[in-house]
């Protein structure tokens, strides 16, 4: 069996467009799901916010005689920019799969996904993050905890992370199979 991968098709929505271009997309043979991310935007000038993306994939068939070779993988990239602080259609009742997704992208960039149902009846929940994490990671706006409160272990200058008078020093190490000096014969 040999396939072939096509290039993705790209298509950018409004927000208010999102769900009918994957159901769209859904119902003209794009019937895998991929993925569904976002990407933090919100230092665009022109349109602040987060891009989210879908990619889905669909079969070429051959032969639709046979049916069960397949000639190659056509893909779609479905993509729409939402504002800070406005939500987007869910698309878990076209793909099932995109729960998973749609609970990442709102864990780690904050987006919320309007009619989300992943048959829990808990909605968007944590997925990755442990109890009691404030933020979001994945927002360039996001201060890492660590950068915060300790020095950034890389630093060269003076005053960052050793003292200026005396340049840290290197234990001296002897080549492997040469004894420590105080090994040996001692004088008495």
């Amino acid at each position: 069996m040999s396939t072939d991968v096509s290039t993705d098709e790209l298509h950018d929505v409004a927000p208010a467009d999102w769900h009918g271009a994957v159901a769209a997309a859904h119902a003209t043979g794009f019937t895998f799901f991929d993925w569904l991310s976002a990407v933090d935007r919100t230092y665009d000038e022109a349109a602040p916010g987060y891009d989210v993306v879908l990619r889905a994939l669909a079969l070429q068939r051959r032969d639709s005689v046979t049916g069960d070779q397949v000639a190659g993988v056509h893909g779609i990239r479905i993509a729409t920019r939402v504002p800070e602080g406005a939500s987007l259609a869910s698309v878990t009742d076209v793909y099932a799969g995109a729960a998973w997704h749609e609970r990442e992208t709102h864990e780690m960039f904050g987006v919320e996904f309007e009619g989300f149902d992943d048959g829990s009846g808990s909605g968007l929940r944590p997925l990755l993050l442990p109890d009691g994490f404030e933020g979001t990671p994945l927002r360039k706006s996001f201060v890492l905890a660590a950068r915060a409160s300790k020095q950034w272990p890389g630093g060269k200058e003076p005053g960052e992370g050793h003292d200026s008078a005396k340049s840290p020093s290197r234990r001296r190490v002897q080549a492997p199979g040469v004894p420590d000096p105080s090994w040996g014969p001692r004088e008495s």
